[in-house]
């Protein structure tokens, strides 16, 4: 008779609350200060200027296809096999935190802050049920660069706080830009981050072999 624990008992609940634990801390608790943030927290035209531009396409889906496709065009001559594991990596963490994020937005159905000027809002399922145009919760934007500075995180460890700088400043250009609320933000970072290691988990072993 074997004497190995349940996998409940040897760390699946611990993981279970700690993920509830984030959720409350990046999805419910970044509400009480949303409408302070819609506030306070604002640039008119941010856009206008170059270097929120730059962070902004973090969350833009091709910028990642780039870079991808520039990482696969270097490795390949050294390792074939693995440079298209490590290039589909990302391509695929970007695609599903991508997809993942408007899965949601049809689901929560939280329109965007400046509708009723810093008030939730949402839209009724008769309103467009299956478009995300003017939804926001979570941060698409945020979602698609979490997931890329995540992946690129493992790709290219040393360098890893230069990629999730960048995805945090594309959320703060999502706030100041009135585009989202920051628990938009927190929930699009929290669900970036988890997409990007659950892509890891399943793809690693090809994207590290040499």
């Amino acid at each position: 008779m074997s004497d190995a624990k349940p996998q409940w008992g040897s760390g699946t609940a611990q993981r279970t609350m700690w993920l509830i634990g984030c959720v409350l801390v990046f999805g419910a608790l970044p509400m009480l200060a949303d409408k302070w943030m819609y506030d306070h927290a604002t640039m008119k035209n941010v856009y206008d200027h170059d270097w929120a531009r730059l962070l902004r396409i973090m969350g833009f889906a091709p910028t990642w296809g780039v870079a991808a496709l520039a990482m696969w065009l270097h490795e390949k001559p050294e390792a074939a096999a693995r440079a298209a594991a490590r290039a589909w990596y990302l391509v695929t963490s970007v695609i599903v935190g991508g997809l993942l994020a408007e899965v949601m937005k049809l689901l929560l159905r939280r329109e965007r802050p400046e509708v009723l000027d810093g008030t939730y809002s949402f839209r009724l399922w008769s309103d467009h049920p299956f478009s995300t145009s003017g939804l926001a919760w979570p941060s698409s934007h945020t979602m698609v660069a979490f997931a890329a500075a995540t992946a690129m995180a493992r790709l290219f460890p040393r360098a890893r706080w230069v990629w999730y700088v960048l995805a945090a400043g594309c959320g703060v250009t999502r706030i100041l830009a009135h585009a989202h609320f920051f628990s938009d933000v927190m929930l699009g970072m929290l669900l970036g981050w988890c997409v990007g290691w659950g892509v890891w988990f399943l793809m690693r072993e090809r994207a590290l072999r040499v």
